[in-house]
């Protein structure tokens, strides 16, 4: 089990990042969340198998089709047993 705090700096707010990671989330069954900040990055959690949020983490990368990802800043933190993957702010 691998918990990681995802920040994504570049074009990542109205190009539907948030819905298009839950859903890339979901789809890899990992638990945790996405939010926009008010700095205009996108911040995530992710949760479950290491390979899932790895491979979570690499989406994170490029985004959806409409974002420009300048940078992503990874923290591992330990994982807490969470369920679900939920939109925020």
């Amino acid at each position: 089990m691998r918990r990681c705090r995802v920040v994504v700096r570049g074009r990542v707010q109205g190009v539907f990042f948030r819905v298009s990671c839950a859903r890339a989330a979901r789809a890899r069954g990992l638990a945790g969340w996405v939010r926009n900040r008010p700095d205009g990055r996108v911040e995530a959690v992710f949760e479950g198998p290491a390979e899932a949020v790895l491979a979570q983490i690499d989406w994170c990368r490029t985004g959806p089709p409409h974002a420009i990802v300048e940078e992503v800043e990874i923290v591992d933190e330990p994982a807490e047993g969470i369920v679900g993957f939920g939109i925020e702010g």
